[in-house]
């Protein structure tokens, strides 16, 4: 009978990993913009819902997970059933709302893609716009009317998102929601993404929000004290908390050196690929979706004894000619590569453990991701891996200079996320009639300056996370996985001492977060390595600590360093890395790393090269 269950299992495996790589490859060559076979990837994605929703599939899985006699092929089955309960969509209306849905958001992406965006450069020049380039601008740039073009682009874009189709996709989701039986599109997200009610995420948020209030109001305060009431304007604030830091931080981290300090700070904390083939697409183009993201079109997985090794791509958005992108295209690169860790190293015996969607807990993903970028604030780490192009490592001044200018705003910064989840609620929870563009930029406005004291610097329906049904009402995932993070590093810290090059954390993620996949929850997970359950507490105190207190700490972690003996180059990362720019491939490990390292940087130089002067 077990033969009956394991045939059965392996030939779902393989029915799934077909129809999943046809979506994931027309969904990177679509989102890249090296294709524009809409069609064909809506045809896919719908296609690959009809799979994940078939209500056939259920009945049967239980019938073999009843004939199954070894404990691993029960297993496997029952990631299965997870995955289809959470999948299943049993109502012919709902189906059809959900092909609609899909058609709807398709059609609404193709026309984001035409759309035309500017903004202002350093000279004063109207030039294509782009979200990262707008983030960047409001951050760095000196020009304040350079920043006053940033936010008016990101005005601009939410105006056409509200014109354009959003809201009548927020309806339909919401009409699909209610086939299924919930209260609404945030309600069956929320429940399905974390297996929690919104009481209990709200409960969660609040506890957060009301933490972190007295410290948002005093940095408010503070930065209106020292530099003017016009700091908290939205086209400023970035740039006085933090714009002279990040021009100053520039030289030591070029984007040109970024792949290099990413594989170089990944093989010392002994994080392995499991002979995963990786492609990676890191700069800004038009045409190119305007987000970095991760996504694995082969997920890692035992078969029958032989490993299937993963197929993971993820892009970041750089433009080596900005001032500030090589920091935030570092972030991104760490983020992403930190998704391809974890999707690397699966271990179950079935594909539907080692993929990005429901029952896998967006929370859970993006606590792997956020933890390596977390890394990248150390003093250690910095004091490390940042060096200008004479070699000499930042100075202590600056480390010094970015903790007075960053830690004021930390509980800004994570509330902002926070803010995303408020918004959305009372969005779905809108009357249909009620749900006008005015009124919902009006809602947007709202939010913002209750959460945040102020309009945002990155206006709510700006950001892309709302217009795809995979991340909208799902981005309280983010403030999660931070609250999760702080306790990864805390227990880390408590252990160790130490997180920069540490050799541990690398086996030790891979054991307990990463190899159980969506087999085990997210507090199981936690509870595994650092043997406590989810809390806010650890994230809340981070954020309301004082400047001195940081300093001093990233004082001793500095000292600490350099008493240690030298981490070594540590293993290969066990991964086939390309690196494309489109359909052009600019560097890979064929021949060895040290050559694709050498390619990487040559070629970001001529490009920026090449951008300077065509700027000139």
């Amino acid at each position: 009978m077990s033969s009956i269950a394991r045939n059965y299992l392996n030939q779902l495996n393989a029915d799934y990993l077909q129809v999943h790589r046809r979506k994931e490859d027309l969904f990177w060559s679509t989102y890249m913009g090296t294709s524009d076979n809409q069609a064909g990837f809506t045809a896919a994605e719908q296609a690959y819902k009809a799979f994940c929703a078939d209500p056939a599939r259920l009945p049967v899985l239980r019938e073999m997970q009843a004939l199954a006699e070894e404990t691993d092929l029960k297993r496997g089955l029952g990631g299965w059933i997870a995955f289809f309960e959470c999948n299943v969509i049993e109502d012919p209306a709902a189906a059809a709302l959900m092909d609609e849905l899909v058609a709807a958001e398709a059609a609404l992406f193709a026309r984001r893609r035409e759309l035309k965006l500017t903004l202002l450069d350093e000279q004063g020049r109207q030039v294509s716009g782009s979200l990262p380039a707008a983030s960047t601008a409001l951050a760095a740039s000196a020009d304040e009317a350079v920043r006053q073009s940033a936010l008016a682009m990101f005005h601009t874009l939410e105006q056409w998102v509200v014109d354009n189709g959003y809201l009548e996709i927020v309806l339909l989701r919401n009409r699909f929601a209610r086939a299924m039986g919930y209260r609404d599109y945030f309600d069956y997200k929320v429940r399905k993404n974390e297996q929690m009610s919104p009481a209990q995420l709200f409960a969660v948020l609040d506890d957060f929000i009301a933490r972190t209030e007295q410290r948002v109001q005093q940095s408010l305060a503070e930065l209106k004290a020292a530099k003017g009431e016009a700091a908290l304007l939205p086209h400023n604030l970035r740039y006085f908390v933090s714009g002279d830091v990040t021009r100053q931080l520039d030289p030591y981290v070029p984007f040109s050196r970024a792949l290099k300090d990413w594989v170089e700070s990944f093989r010392r904390l002994g994080i392995q690929y499991r002979d995963a083939t990786l492609t990676l697409d890191l700069l800004t183009r038009e045409g190119k979706y305007e987000n970095g993201f991760c996504h694995g079109p082969v997920p890692s997985f035992w078969q029958e004894g032989k490993w299937v090794p993963a197929v993971v791509n993820f892009t970041s958005l750089a433009n080596p000619s900005q001032v500030g992108s090589g920091w935030s295209g570092l972030n991104t690169l760490f983020h992403e590569g930190g998704h391809a860790a974890h999707f690397a190293n699966v271990t179950g015996n079935a594909p539907c453990f080692s993929q990005e969607f429901p029952p896998t807990s967006m929370a859970y993903a993006e606590t792997q991701s956020m933890f390596c970028d977390s890394l990248l604030d150390d003093a250690d780490w910095l004091k490390r891996y940042a060096r200008n192009e004479a070699g000499e490592a930042i100075p202590d001044s600056l480390i010094k200079a970015m903790i007075e200018a960053r830690q004021p705003f930390r509980a800004f910064n994570e509330r902002q996320i926070a803010l995303v989840s408020y918004f959305e609620r009372d969005l779905y929870a809108m009357a249909d009639g009620d749900r006008t563009p005015a009124a919902v930029l009006a809602l947007a406005r709202q939010w913002e300056r209750k959460i945040l004291g102020t309009e945002s610097p990155r206006p709510l329906l700006a950001i892309p996370h709302l217009l795809n049904q995979e991340s909208a009402c799902a981005y309280h995932g983010y403030l999660l996985a931070l609250m999760a993070v702080e306790q990864t590093r805390a227990y880390f810290l408590k252990r160790d001492g130490y997180l920069t090059d540490n050799p541990r954390i690398g086996p030790d993620l891979a054991a307990h977060y990463w190899g159980p996949g969506n087999g085990m929850t997210h507090d199981q997970t936690l509870q595994s390595l650092t043997g406590e359950g989810f809390s806010a507490a650890p994230l809340a105190w981070v954020c309301n600590q004082s400047v001195a207190d940081a300093w001093a700490q990233a004082q001793a972690c500095m000292v600490a360093a350099q008493q240690r003996p030298p981490a070594g180059k540590g293993a290969p990362l066990n991964a086939r890395i390309r690196v494309v720019h489109g359909d052009l491939l600019v560097a890979d490990n064929s021949h060895s790393e040290a050559a694709m390292l050498a390619d990487f940087e040559a070629w970001i130089r001529r490009y920026g090269e090449a951008e300077h002067a065509t700027l000139s």
